[in-house]
């Protein structure tokens, strides 16, 4: 779940609107805490730690999620894919992971081998004589 959507239901669960997030958090006003919570801006680590004591959450649970959204190595797909596993009912999800092992298992005995197939060239030379 994105970072701004578990905020917001923290604060929905919580009973605080913006302001009182605000009055919790150093250095952030209402805009700031309206912006995490539309998820236009991200906050800081001293600001994730107050929002977790605010919200009685350890810090990891908003922390976890919000490390997977840096990850350089995850690209939009992946993010994509990941959301729409989540959404999915248990059987769903392993019917997913059953056909995407299958695609990953086809891909990789469809792949070329390097040198494979090609035939090599001998270029005879004929000798000046």
């Amino acid at each position: 779940m994105p970072l701004d959507t578990t905020l917001r239901l923290l604060a929905k669960a919580s009973g605080m609107s913006a302001a009182d997030i605000a009055t919790a958090i150093p250095r952030a006003g209402v805009a700031t805490v309206s912006a995490w919570l539309k998820g236009e801006k991200l906050p800081g680590r001293e600001q994730l730690d107050a929002l977790a004591r605010a919200f009685g959450v350890p810090a990891g649970a908003l922390l976890a999620e919000l490390a997977s959204t840096f990850d350089p190595a995850r690209t939009q797909g992946e993010h994509d894919l990941l959301a729409a596993y989540r959404a999915l009912d248990t059987r769903q999800q392993g019917a997913l992971l059953e056909v995407a092992r299958s695609m990953a298992g086809q891909r990789k005995r469809a792949a070329p081998i390097p040198g494979a197939g090609t035939k090599k060239r001998t270029v005879k030379r004929r000798s000046a004589g």
